[in-house]
């Protein structure tokens, strides 16, 4: 049914509140949001592109903001930042007014917008020192430029040319001024756009780590980039959160999974696992496709590691839930799936 629900929410109704909103009384984990969206749309040149946003980023977790091109991801972005006000509605940070209170965007956001705000004649140390200095560092601005070099690797390019950098590495600079101030909040719109394989697996890494000490959104339209960098995904649609969930939450009941393995297996076999709460025969007739039930609390990757160490071997393995692509195309669509997930 999480399709169904997915799709129901993209409609004009209040029902797309409470997908995170102040007023929620179920957060997703115990910790209270440091940034609260509350009821925020914008309208731009007579159209409105965000439409009665509620959402909620917590310290310690990376959010991905998902949707296709026109969704209005970055327009969300630049509200959440500071750098552009919402027609109507609040945004908090740790309780207080942004707009109300508009030094909270140089002291607490860092922000990367999609082009980088780079100055190529500069070299990093200096353009990294330009930008401490903006936020107010002071006499702690040297400290705070060795700091963010080491952190996101720029040590061998810190005494080069801006100008003179790949695109992954122009990338890391701009990662490096989001978060030279050590913001509360980081704000990145679609942070590997533009990127190699290799370079895009580093800087999800990057991304994945300033949870720690930050909270973090992110924007993209790279269902990879969520799946491996983000602890929530919040799914965008014309302007309407249609959808909000953990990346990785298991059920209440755990996880439905429907493998084939590459030996045959019996029912007897699988106790010795240690991993499955029962395994069920898809067919009488073929003793290498099951489904299984994996109990709460276990990643899906712990099966086929186990089957593989035992010497049963996996040659398919899918979850029986809609997975998150799934959703995201049935909501970028605008279709309701014949058979809800």
């Amino acid at each position: 049914m999480v399709i169904r629900q997915a799709l129901e929410h993209c409609s004009p109704r209040p029902a797309c509140r409470g997908a995170g909103g102040p007023e929620q009384s179920r957060p997703v984990n115990p910790a209270a949001p440091f940034a609260t969206l509350s009821n925020v749309s914008r309208t731009l040149a007579g159209r409105e592109v965000v439409k009665e946003l509620d959402l909620e980023i917590r310290r310690g977790e990376v959010l991905g903001l998902l949707g296709v091109n026109g969704a209005g991801k970055s327009t969300t972005l630049r509200m959440l930042a500071g750098v552009l006000a919402p027609t109507t509605g609040t945004i908090r940070l740790d309780g207080a007014d942004l707009y109300e209170n508009p030094g909270l965007a140089r002291r607490s956001i860092g922000y990367l917008p999609e082009v980088p705000p780079l100055h190529d004649e500069l070299t990093v140390e200096e353009y990294l020192g330009f930008c401490a200095r903006l936020h107010g560092l002071g006499r702690g601005t040297a400290e705070a430029v060795d700091r963010v070099i080491q952190r996101c690797d720029l040590g061998g390019v810190r005494r080069r040319l801006i100008g003179a950098l790949s695109k992954g590495f122009r990338q890391r600079v701009g990662i490096a001024q989001a978060i030279v101030h050590e913001p509360d909040l980081v704000v990145l719109d679609e942070p590997t756009a533009g990127l190699d394989p290799v370079q895009t697996r580093n800087m999800r890494t990057l991304v994945e780590g300033l949870a720690i000490g930050h909270a973090v959104v992110l924007s993209t339209h790279v269902l990879p980039d969520v799946l491996a960098s983000c602890r929530r995904v919040a799914i965008l649609h014309e302007g309407r959160l249609c959808y909000v969930a953990d990346t990785a939450a298991p059920s209440t009941d755990g996880i439905l999974v429907r493998v084939r393995t590459a030996r045959a297996m019996r029912r007897e076999d699988w106790p010795t696992l240690r991993i499955a709460a029962s395994a069920t025969p898809l067919d009488d007739d073929d003793p290498r496709h099951w489904r299984v039930h994996l109990p709460v609390g276990l990643r899906i990757e712990a099966l086929p590691a186990a089957l593989v160490e035992r010497g049963f071997g996996v040659e398919e393995l899918r979850p029986e839930q809609a997975p998150l692509e799934e959703i995201f195309l049935a909501i970028a669509a605008g279709e309701r799936p014949a058979v809800a997930a």
